[in-house]
């Protein structure tokens, strides 16, 4: 059979590296997916929703650097969107294959048509539609150079017919190409820099993602400038560990410790980081911000300088300019603080809670405790987000995915199938909320039908957990929160899961330690405290206001039984606070 452009495409995607394609196959994708088959190097997963395969391929680019997902024309295309906003806000090289109809029916209204250009316009780094044989290879070479390089989501729209055609040669390049370039301020820059830190006082670090491969520069700098170190969520897993002078996370999940460090801090230094939160930024330091991305210089904060590099070029080139500083007082008291607030921390794990009201702290305490040293972790948007934060530890080998830019629910369940099949071998535990278990619950089969070893952990609160608390702290009644859930571990047994419903307190360390021992797919329904708060770093008095009207509201409304729950549930939280 001679080589058609679909033949050609699957062939430049195995060499570049690409191990799968997660789609649902159709119509104008179906000469892809027969090529897939025919070349056989790389593996076609059958999601039930694209929305799911994208998740899935953001994950695997996460991981293992690049990789594929596509849907068919019209619903294909965009269903695949919410995925791709997530991959892209995320930093993930992912390919999506969009195909089309056929290029005659372009502009006709034709069944199913869709601009792919317009619809994936706002999520990609690079979108384009190949219209002949000629363009379609030329184009996934460059799909696929700026998907890796760009860090972000490149598109190819195919119609059927160009699929079909005969594939034809072309003067340029058909492979992948990984340059490795050092990307470093300049040393003029370097030198006013260190100027400014030799002479400082009080210095506080604070990491992003793009410090995370820079973790023992990160380090290093911290002790010549005996500086706190502070982090992200997403960076939570690289910075953490190995780490005498980190002082935890800052943000609507963070610690008081990380807060107080950057706030009292004479100068701080923003490394890789595009911390969106700005109250959490202060406004009387001088700030240092570097990135590899200069575009992000002073969108969050007015900076005293700001400099282009990768992290750990520029502290390379940059330790060796620094004086060792002698004074320690900073850096000690707030890392006395940090162990002040952990302790702290440890009371709403010793509280346990109750019959169908498990504290989802405890839960949390117990599965970091269980799980292997390099384990993926996916976790829900939500209150899910908030127990993993703060009791989820690094290890230097453990790797933490969400939706940490785009805060879309459900999509733990569907990262976890990516990570899944990307690193096998590692233990893969998907945290999921409720609400966004629910809302892609059919794939629960794409992880039964190819077998993978998830354990699905399902924190189900029977609410709307944070939507529920913004409404609270606003002043708000909550009102269509709350959720009437089905029996999650009799539906993941029909699925062909093993399955356990966790319902007291003391059985958590045992159900979860046999469900992670379980070989194949698990998922555990743990009915957890849907009155557990997540309270700020920094409590503001119109959150504090906002709580109490809230209660009012609710007593003058005959809901005394929610407001006793809800204060009783949370008496730590509030005498610390209120």
């Amino acid at each position: 059979m001679a080589k058609n452009v679909a033949d050609q495409l699957v062939d430049m995607l195995a060499n570049a590296g690409v191990k799968r394609i997660y789609a649902v196959t159709g119509d104008s994708l179906n000469h892809i997916n027969d090529a897939v088959r025919r070349d056989g190097r790389i593996q076609w997963i059958h999601v039930r929703h694209e929305e799911v395969g994208a998740y899935a391929a953001s994950a695997e680019a996460q991981l293992n650097g690049l990789a594929c997902c596509a849907g068919s024309s019209g619903p294909g295309h965009v269903h695949l969107i919410n995925g791709l906003y997530d991959a892209h806000r995320s930093g993930a090289p992912v390919l999506a294959i969009a195909s089309t109809c056929a290029t005659n029916e372009f502009g006709s209204d034709y069944f199913q048509e869709t601009n792919t250009i317009k619809l994936f316009d706002d999520c990609s780094c690079y979108n384009q539609v190949a219209a002949t044989a000629e363009q379609a290879p030329r184009m996934m070479q460059a799909a696929l150079q700026h998907a890796v390089h760009k860090h972000g989501v490149a598109v190819l729209g195919l119609p059927g017919d160009v699929a079909a055609a005969d594939a034809r040669d072309i003067p340029t390049a058909t492979r992948l190409y990984h340059p490795r370039p050092v990307v470093c301020p300049s040393p003029a820059d370097l030198q006013q820099l260190a100027a400014l830190l030799n002479d400082a006082g009080k210095i506080a670090i604070y990491c992003g993602l793009g410090a995370v491969e820079a973790h023992d520069e990160v380090v290093a700098l911290s002790q010549v400038l005996k500086a706190p170190i502070a982090y992200s969520f997403r960076a939570k897993m690289g910075i953490q560990y190995n780490n005498p002078n980190e002082v935890g996370m800052t943000g609507l999940l963070g610690l008081a410790s990380a807060y107080r460090s950057m706030h009292e801090a004479d100068v701080l230094l923003l490394l890789g980081t595009d911390f969106p939160y700005t109250p959490f930024i202060p406004e009387d330091t001088q700030i240092v911000q570097i990135d590899i991305q200069p575009e992000r210089l002073g969108r969050r904060a007015s900076l005293e300088m700001g400099l282009c590099g990768d992290i750990g070029d520029t502290l390379k080139a940059l330790l060796p300019l620094l004086k060792e500083h002698t004074d320690s007082d900073f850096l000690d008291s707030m890392l006395a603080f940090y162990r002040e607030v952990k302790k702290k921390m440890q009371i709403y794990v010793e509280d346990t809670g109750k019959e169908d009201a498990i504290s989802p702290e405890f839960v949390a305490t117990v599965l970091n405790r269980i799980a292997a040293d390099d384990a993926v972790f996916t976790v829900d948007t939500g209150m899910t987000n908030v127990w993993t934060a703060r009791y989820l530890e690094g290890t230097g080998k453990r790797t933490l995915l969400g939706s940490f830019n785009h805060g879309s629910m459900a999509n733990a369940m569907p990262q976890a199938i990516g990570a899944a099949l990307s690193q096998p071998g590692r233990e893969v535990f998907a945290l999921c909320g409720d609400g966004g278990l629910t809302m892609l619950l059919g794939d629960l089969m794409t992880i039964k039908q190819y077998k993978l070893p998830i354990k699905v952990i399902v924190f189900n609160n029977r609410a709307l957990g944070m939507v529920k608390l913004e409404m609270e702290v606003a002043g708000l009644p909550d009102w269509q929160t709350n959720m009437e859930n089905p029996d999650f571990a009799a539906v993941a047994v029909a699925m062909g899961f093993t399955a356990f419903s966790i319902h007291k307190p003391e059985e958590v360390e045992s159900i979860l330690s046999k469900a992670g021992k379980t070989e194949g797919p698990v998922l555990v329904n743990i009915f957890t405290n849907p009155e557990s708060l997540a309270m700020p770093p920094k409590i503001a008095f119109s959150q504090m206001k906002g709580y109490a009207l809230w209660m009012g509201k609710l007593i003058l409304g005959g809901r005394y039984d929610e407001v006793f729950e809800a204060v009783k549930s949370n008496y730590k939280h509030l005498k610390d606070v209120l």
